[in-house]
């Protein structure tokens, strides 16, 4: 209905669409560069514009890459980058999103949801009632070897991030901070470095798929480049304490996103 609505009132690419389409890309570069789960914004907004779920998904997958990028190579000029800590972990996160970029959509979506929004819980928690892990190095974390089981549990992040990506970050950013250790910027670092080597991989199986519309996509990365910029100047500038606010306000808004509290409360209200 809101798709219809948009493109009754403007061309799809009209200056008012491009504006729209730039001003999302910039927020969603940001959110993702300082916490994760930004893409929703542009998600939402391609599928307002019309673009089918599948394609949508792909069409994302563009700023994503441009904004990692950007930010990636911001965090490496500034020394927060662990960069061969962040290559090993990448490898399953790699491997994983392939594998999730061709799962047809067979995962129950309401449970799916559910279960993210009790992580989402869990990690509120933590950053209040155990805030040290993620303001502070837990250098016994960095300097201990990559396990098996911490491989597994990257490779499980990368098959979901290949499957959708929205939220992806958050959870990245909460593996690396509470099993390897890092503080909030530093895990930021390895977060944007770990999702700019498995993007483009996801990214072209939905090319060949025929799933990306360039055109929405390419504008829309011209926010998602800025975005980025901005996104990791602040983070570096301002530091952990910045970060895990912002961190808890798009936790909070993401699970109000994802458990439609606003119709929850129209229901009720009835």
């Amino acid at each position: 209905m809101l798709a219809i609505d948009l493109l009754d009132h403007f061309e799809l690419y009209s200056w008012q669409i491009i504006s729209l389409l730039i001003i999302a890309g910039f927020l969603v570069g940001f959110i993702n560069t300082i916490a994760g789960s930004g893409t929703v914004i542009t998600y939402s907004l391609f599928m307002m514009l019309g673009l089918p779920a599948n394609i949508a998904n792909g069409t994302i997958r563009l700023g994503v890459v441009m904004q990692t990028l950007v930010a990636g190579l911001n965090f490496k000029r500034n020394k927060f980058l662990d960069l061969k800590k962040g290559l090993i972990l990448a490898f399953p996160v790699v491997i994983g999103s392939i594998l999730g970029a061709q799962i047809a959509a067979t995962i129950n979506e309401d449970v799916f949801e559910i279960i993210l929004v009790v992580v989402l819980v869990i990690m509120l928690f933590s950053l209040f009632f155990n805030p040290k892990k993620w303001l502070e190095d837990q250098k016994h974390l960095i300097q201990k070897k990559t396990t098996w089981g911490q491989i597994f549990i990257f490779l499980l992040i990368g098959l979901y991030g290949g499957f959708i990506h929205i939220g992806v970050g958050i959870i990245l950013l909460s593996a690396i901070v509470l099993i390897a250790g890092y503080d909030l910027v530093k895990a930021n670092a390895i977060k944007i470095l770990i999702v700019f080597l498995y993007s483009p991989f996801a990214l072209a199986v939905f090319m060949l798929n025929g799933h990306v519309e360039y055109g929405i996509g390419l504008i829309a990365a011209i926010g998602n480049v800025f975005g980025g910029l901005v996104g990791s100047n602040m983070a570096i500038n301002r530091g952990n304490r910045f970060v895990k606010w912002v961190l808890v306000a798009v936790i909070v808004l993401f699970a109000a996103y994802l458990l439609d509290i606003p119709a929850i409360i129209q229901d009720f209200s009835r």
